[in-house]
Parts: structure tokens; C-alpha cells; sequence
């Protein structure tokens, strides 16, 4: 089977990180001395994916200089930022008709095979989309109760409020589904629904730690999770 694409989102301003994302793009806001987006990339080398694609948009060539001579293709959305859902489809022609894993760019992890674990429980057969999970109770920097909760056969269903289990910003998708949206900028919730709705949207529960750097804050707690590894 072919290695899968990687779709890297990078192209937020930015702005819960105030005066650090004055000058300089959010992934390149180093974490113990790493930026953001070579952790991701390094999530990617050890499950050894791709090809890699990224979004830029705000301070887009600061990235693609920080990356110059990888092997990496840029997806730019220079006029509008489109969301997750515009602009995995804007990438498409780079990445392929999937399926598709996508990777945020703002967190930190504990366990480098956080891109494994999710290819280990990917069926092919049942599953449109596979989303990598931590309780709400186990997770660093993110506030509030979760975004989904997981059936006993891993299947997800939106949390509404409930105790559940929060989305760390990975996951193997199957793209068909964004040709249908009528808008040029959305969110990849809008077919998230669609696929919870017919029952292939899955969960499985990551091993190892995760921060999500979204605030100053988060960088601090970032590394004060890495320091215990």
C-alpha cells in the first residue's frame, strides 16, 4: 500500500500567541527549542508518510524559507484564508484522492508514533474518517469537556456538552465528501457531521501526552509536559 499523503495546516494568524505572532508565523514559535512545525514534521518522518503538503497564508514565506530544500509542497491561500475544510480542498491536486491524513500544526506530543497509532486502526472498508482522541480529563492547554464521544466499536458521535473525549488535531480522512460543499471557506466539521451521521466516523485514543499550544500559556505547559517524559 502506498504511504499516505500529509496534509499540514499552518496557515492561521495566529492571535491567541499576541505579540509572538506579530512577526513571525505561529508554526515557527519554537517549544523547548524545536518550532511547532518541525514537531509535526517529525511525527511525520517516524510514521513515514507522504507526500507532505502545507497551507500558508499569514507570513507564508517565512515557512517556506524555514523549509527550503525538504521535499515539501505549499498549498497557498493568499487572497482568503479558506478554514480546514477550504483549504484541504484547495490542496487536493497536490495530495491525491486520499485518503488523507491532516495534522495541526500548534501541539505538542509526548509519543512520536501518534501518526502510526492512527494508520495501525485505519479499516479502509468501514471508515471515512479516523480522528486521534484524548479524554478531556488527560489533555494540556485545552479547556472545556471534549469535542466527541467514542462508542465501545470506536465509532464518534458529537459531545454536545457531555464529558467526552478532545480532538488533537490528527487524523485520516477520506476527501470525496468536500467536493459537495457549495462554499469556498468551511470547516472540516460540516462533512465531520455528514460522516458521523452515516456511521463511519471513528475515534481511537492516542498514547502518550499532548499540549495543545494555542497561548503563551501553552507553550510554558508545553514544555513542563516534555520535561516529565
Amino acid at each position: 500500500m502506498r504511504p499516505f499523503p500529509l496534509m499540514l495546516f499552518a496557515a492561521g494568524f495566529g492571535t491567541r500567541m499576541g505579540r509572538l505572532t506579530a512577526h513571525r508565523p505561529k508554526p515557527l514559535i519554537p517549544v523547548a527549542g524545536i518550532p511547532l512545525i518541525d514537531r509535526a514534521l517529525d511525527l511525520a518522518s517516524v510514521a513515514g508518510v507522504g507526500p507532505v503538503v502545507i497551507n500558508l497564508h499569514y507570513l507564508g514565506d517565512q515557512i517556506v524559507e524555514h523549509l527550503k530544500g525538504q521535499d515539501i509542497a505549499f498549498s497557498w491561500e493568499r487572497e482568503t484564508l479558506l478554514e480546514t475544510g477550504g483549504g484541504l480542498r484547495a490542496a487536493l491536486p497536490l495530495l491525491g484522492g486520499g485518503p488523507i491524513i491532516t495534522l495541526n500544526t500548534d501541539a505538542v506530543w509526548t509519543d512520536q508514533t501518534a501518526l502510526v497509532q492512527l494508520l495501525a486502526r485505519w479499516d479502509d472498508a468501514k471508515m471515512d474518517a479516523l480522528v486521534l482522541l484524548l479524554p478531556a480529563n488527560q489533555t494540556v492547554g485545552h479547556s472545556g469537556k471534549g469535542d466527541f464521544v467514542m462508542a465501545a466499536d470506536g465509532k464518534i458521535s458529537r459531545a454536545n456538552g457531555a464529558d467526552g473525549h478532545v480532538y488533537l488535531g490528527a487524523q485520516i480522512i477520506r476527501p470525496a465528501r468536500l467536493a459537495e460543499i457549495p462554499d469556498a471557506v468551511f470547516s472540516l466539521n460540516v462533512i465531520w457531521d455528514q460522516m458521523i451521521e452515516a456511521g463511519r466516523a471513528y475515534g481511537v485514543v492516542y498514547k502518550g501526552g499532548w499540549c495543545d499550544v494555542g497561548s503563551p500559556d501553552g507553550i510554558r505547559q508545553a514544555e513542563a509536559l516534555l520535561t516529565h517524559v
